[in-house]
């Protein structure tokens, strides 16, 4: 998970500073020390990292902050609101030109993920913003690297432009003829890369950007190089010009030094990033909900957005009046529910947006192959069973796990986790009619971690044998 190791030490230092109560000046400087450390160790820039823990200071040891009656809070703010300056103070946009089609120059070296990441940000706009994008195959060098394109273009929806292995330039020229006469208002052309920065590389580069004259030139650097990937980016900034920066594997990134270090180092936004190998697992990059993960404190915002764009909105209406109307849902809408679920990325990444959660989870060792187990298992059961679980007896049990290819505990484990969701809808239901008093909503609502891995209430993970 991004940031993993560098929420896990800032959220220490914090909760040092909380249980002092009033702060000093040395106080503040100690915890500084500690902060400055915890970003070095996330492979930070030195020199980006002296400035930040400079400015934090300079803000932290003032009147305001010390003699405030909540002066770890305040102190936490500063941290946050620094680190929102540090990656850029609002999401940066492609400004699409007045005049179609938009073009965008893809560029890296070879193994960031430029490809895949070209279909992903294809995919993103056709989706999301309804444009005719048109993919682009100028890599004619690295072997299969058009018939890549070709595959992920048709896996997101897009058509692919190439000529073969000929002169790039050409392929260009021709590229935007066919995308004028075709109506794409967005072209994203895949260059090519190399394992280093060379002068043949850029003075191709350089010869397409003449030729194209791109709208947008997006870097695509590997977050995982940490600091490398900051110096990838300052040289491609020097020799070609870059408008901005997209960032790869940051989902596996628990340093994410590179994402802290970028604008800072090279005055080049980062505007995506991949969080993910699926095309789906593709998210722009929003500076203030990227701080707010950081420093523990949840990310719902884009939560909430992945829950809007992947859930019926219809369904969500007719299970909402079947538990209301009934008391209960049945194994067809669980079924359902896990589907949804799996289209908005991988569980540990979405508890983590949830505040107070990404720490809690952070050790939890989360199966995703657990839902299709789990689908598996109701799909082995006959209509009548999914709509009447309390009918499944043993000899059921004992042919919906040979169909399913579990075991009967596993079976079990789904139908136990069944019956407690089911009791907190009747729980939820009565709430929402005034009938529980008190003492229960209290009871039920300190339950509710029970269905989350890791959280109290369950008996951990391994207790419960289910993912969520």
């Amino acid at each position: 998970m991004a940031f993993e190791g560098l929420s896990e030490k800032l959220n220490g230092v914090f909760k040092r500073l909380k249980n002092k109560g009033k702060l000093n000046e040395s106080d503040v400087k100690t915890a500084m020390r500690e902060v400055k450390m915890a970003l070095l160790e996330a492979d930070v820039s030195y020199k980006v990292v002296k400035d930040f823990v400079s400015k934090v200071s300079e803000r932290a040891v003032g009147e305001e902050v010390l003699n405030s009656l909540t002066p770890a809070q305040q102190v936490i703010k500063i941290v946050n609101d620094e680190l929102i300056a540090l990656m850029g103070e609002s999401n940066a946009k492609i400004n699409f030109p007045n005049k179609p089609p938009c073009i965008v120059m893809m560029c890296g070296l070879q193994g960031s993920g430029k490809t895949t990441h070209s279909a992903k940000l294809a995919k993103y706009f056709k989706e999301k913003q309804s444009k005719r994008p048109l993919l682009v195959a100028c890599d004619v060098y690295r072997p299969a690297a058009i018939d890549q394109l070709k595959i992920v273009g048709e896996k997101a929806g897009v058509p692919v432009y190439e000529m073969g292995q000929i002169d790039p330039r050409k392929i260009v020229k021709e590229a935007l003829k066919h995308a004028s006469d075709h109506g794409n208002d967005l072209v994203i052309l895949d260059t090519a890369g190399r394992l280093h920065i060379d002068e043949e590389l850029m003075k191709e580069l350089s010869d397409i950007k003449k030729i194209a004259e791109p709208n947008e030139i997006i870097l695509v650097v590997d977050a995982m190089t940490g600091q490398d990937a900051v110096n990838v980016a300052e040289s491609f900034d020097k020799t070609l010009g870059i408008d901005s920066v997209l960032l790869t594997k940051l989902d596996s990134d628990t340093r994410g030094g590179a994402a802290l270090s970028v604008l800072a180092v090279t005055g080049k936004p980062i505007k995506f990033v991949g969080i993910g190998e699926k095309l789906d697992e593709f998210e722009v990059f929003h500076p203030e909900r990227m701080a707010s993960r950081i420093l523990g404190m949840g990310d719902m915002l884009t939560l909430i957005e992945k829950a809007s764009e992947n859930v019926d909105e219809e369904d969500a209406k007719r299970l909402a009046k079947k538990v209301k109307d009934r008391g209960s849902f049945d194994l067809n809408d669980l079924l359902n529910q896990l589907k949804q679920i799996q289209k908005m990325g991988s569980i540990k990444s979405l508890l983590g947006m949830i505040p107070g959660l990404g720490n809690q989870i952070k050790d939890a060792d989360i199966d995703e192959k657990q839902f299709t187990r789990l689908e598996a298992i109701i799909q082995s059961m006959t209509p009548n069973e999914r709509e009447k679980p309390n009918i499944i007896n043993p000899n059921r049990k004992r042919r919906i796990a040979s169909g399913s290819g579990t075991k009967v505990e596993d079976v079990n484990r789904l139908l136990k986790q069944y019956e407690q969701m089911n009791k907190m809808m009747k729980q939820m239901t009565n709430l929402s009619r005034g009938k529980m008093g008190r003492k229960k909503m209290r009871n039920m609502l300190g339950g509710l971690g029970g269905g989350i891995p890791g959280m109290p209430g369950n008996g951990g993970y391994h207790g419960s044998g289910m993912p969520f």
